[in-house]
C-alpha cells in the first residue's frame, strides 16, 4: 500500500544498528504481539495509534503505557480511553495511570542521570 517500510523504517533501523543498537524490523503488527514474538524484544515501536495500542490494550489494559518519544520532556499516558461512561462511579481501574506515572519517574531519573554525566539519554 505504501513504501514507508522500505523508504523510511528500514533505513532508520539500519542507522540504529550502525550505532550499536539492537534494532530489528519492520515487522507486521498482526504477528508482533504473539507470546513467542514478545520474548524477542524489550520495546515495540508502532508507527501509528491502532497498530500498537489495540494489541497492547488486549494484552494488558490496566498496565499499558503510551510513551511519546523525541520530545524535550518525558511524556507518558495511560493506554486506555477517558472512560466517561463510568466517570464518577468509583469503577475506574487506575492501574494504567499508576504504571504511566511509574514509568515517567523511571525515565526522568534516567534522563537526569545522563544529563549529569553530559551523555545523550
Amino acid at each position: 500500500m505504501g513504501t514507508e517500510e522500505r523508504d523510511i523504517i528500514a533505513p532508520a533501523i539500519a542507522a540504529l544498528r550502525q550505532e550499536g543498537i539492537d534494532a530489528r524490523g519492520p515487522f507486521p503488527a498482526d504477528t508482533l504481539f504473539t507470546p513467542h514474538a514478545r520474548q524477542g524484544y524489550d520495546v515495540a515501536l508502532g508507527m501509528y495509534h491502532d497498530q500498537a495500542l489495540i494489541p497492547v490494550k488486549t494484552l494488558d489494559m490496566a498496565g499499558g503505557v503510551n510513551v511519546t518519544l523525541g520530545l524535550s520532556l518525558v511524556r507518558t499516558s495511560p493506554d486506555h480511553g477517558t472512560a466517561l461512561d463510568i466517570a464518577g462511579q468509583g469503577r475506574a481501574d487506575p492501574g494504567s495511570l499508576v504504571a504511566a506515572l511509574r514509568l515517567a519517574a523511571t525515565l526522568a531519573a534516567h534522563r537526569r542521570h545522563h544529563q549529569a554525566r553530559q551523555e545523550p539519554p
